[in-house]
Order: C-alpha cells, then structure tokens, then sequence
C-alpha cells in the first residue's frame, strides 16, 4: 500500500491508497479542499468541522445530481436501442419478404423461359 500527503482546511493528512492511485487521491483531496475554500471565502471562518460538513454535502450533491443524469442516459440508451433493434428487426422483415418475392419472380421468368422454349420447339417440328 502506498501512502500521501494530502492537504484539506490547512492540515496534513497522511491518506493510504493502492500502489498507482497516488496522483488520483491526490487530486480528489485537492478538489475537495477546494469546496472548503470555496464556502470559507463565501461564510468566513465557521469551523473546521461545519466547512467540512458542508463540502461534503456539496460533493454528495453533485454526486446525487450526476446518478441521475446517469440513469436519465442509461433510460435514453435503453431506448434508443430498443428502437434500433426494432427497425433492424424489421428490416430483416421486408428482407425476407423481398428475397421471397424475388423468388416468386425468378420462378416466373423461368416459367415463361421455358414456356418460350416449348413454344420455339413446336414451330420448328411443324
């Protein structure tokens, strides 16, 4: 396991992660100090504890406000896809009604193809 430092309201936090991921907490670390920053410039000095409290509240916020984009887009992929699957189904429909109609065509021509045959067979024997 590796270990960072990691900065939040002013305090060093020593923070374990997985080997690799160092940048990664680092850069949630710095983005959640942020939020604290950001409402202690806009209420002043509260406590360490309410700052806290309300970024977290923040993150979780954008995080609520993000599932449900998420589900919203799931929804639309599920029917998007849904309506491809549909048209491709009825594609594969008429494709097969053309290829049937194109072998009632084709039985024809030969039909009449061997109709003209006969018929050019007759005025040579006569």
């Amino acid at each position: 396991m590796a270990e960072v430092s990691v900065e939040i309201n002013g305090r060093k936090f020593r923070m374990a992660c997985e080997d690799g991921q160092e940048t990664h907490l680092s850069g949630l670390a710095a983005r959640f100090n942020g939020y604290i920053d950001e409402y202690k410039g806009a209420f002043g000095e509260i406590g360490d504890t309410r700052l806290t409290v309300m970024a977290g509240i923040a993150v979780v916020d954008e995080l609520n406000e993000a599932e449900k984009k998420l589900a919203a887009l799931k929804a639309e992929l599920d029917a998007v896809t849904k309506a491809g699957n549909d048209v491709a189904a009825e594609a594969e429909g008429m494709e097969a009604k053309f290829a049937a109609k194109l072998g009632d065509v084709a039985r024809r021509i030969e039909s009449i193809a061997t109709a003209i045959d006969a018929a050019g067979q007759d005025t040579q024997t006569q």
